[in-house]
């Protein structure tokens, strides 16, 4: 047999042996990291250091998303309101209840308190939401009720066919620039009727704003 095969294909098995086991524990480590709920992030829902209720302040007494969220129209980013936004209202109400500790202490102190961020695309992926929502994207279609949410969870998987399927039909998502932050509306409570109203109404959005429901990997990956 030395006369047909090298020598060196003695240990041409071994090799084999150690590349399958090498790229299967890679594939497994790589699924095991990328798909934890950090990445897929559906369901994840931190502890956060402040029970904020988003049911109580966006659903029951209605404060509308720009309240806190003050850069969403303007920046790329959704930033996270500062204590005095919050000190605004509970230097009233309920001003000394032990829940809003670490809020009035971020306030005296400038320190910012320590949310932990819960919506986040992975850092490969390029989004901006002031040019979303001041094209008729509601917050809802990406952050579902979130005025429902007594604790904030991600509910939306974010993934490449969830923006795509967007992109691809943004007519079907579009509602009036002034019902953006309005999470429970609708074109109306009869679901043949919303869907022609939102069918006739979004195709003329698309047109009238000029919405390009770009699908070309430079408008995400940049």
């Amino acid at each position: 047999m030395s006369d047909i095969f090298p020598k060196w294909t003695n240990q041409l098995p071994v090799k084999i042996i150690a590349g399958a086991i090498l790229a299967a524990t890679t594939g497994v480590a790589g699924v095991w990291y990328y798909f934890t709920p950090k990445y897929t992030r559906v369901g994840y829902q931190p502890i956060q250091p402040v029970p904020f209720s988003h049911a109580v302040h966006a659903g029951q007494l209605g404060v509308d998303c720009r309240y806190c969220h003050t850069d969403v129209e303007e920046s790329w980013y959704s930033n996270i309101p500062a204590a005095e936004t919050c000190m605004k209202c509970h230097n009233q109400v309920l001003p000394n209840d032990p829940r809003l500790a670490v809020v009035r202490e971020s306030a005296a102190t400038g320190e910012p308190i320590p949310w932990v961020q819960i919506h986040k695309t992975p850092d490969y992926v390029y989004f901006n939401h002031s040019a979303h929502v001041n094209r008729g994207v509601s917050c809802v279609e990406c952050h579902g009720q979130v005025d429902q949410m007594d604790e904030v969870y991600h509910a939306k998987p974010f993934s490449m066919t969830f923006c795509l399927d967007c992109h691809r039909n943004p007519a079907a998502k579009l509602r009036p620039p002034d019902k953006i932050t309005d999470l429970t509306w609708k074109w109306s409570d009869d679901p043949e009727a919303a869907a022609k109203a939102q069918k006739e109404n979004g195709s003329k959005f698309v047109t009238d704003w000029k919405v390009e429901s770009m699908e070309n990997c430079s408008a995400c990956h940049r």
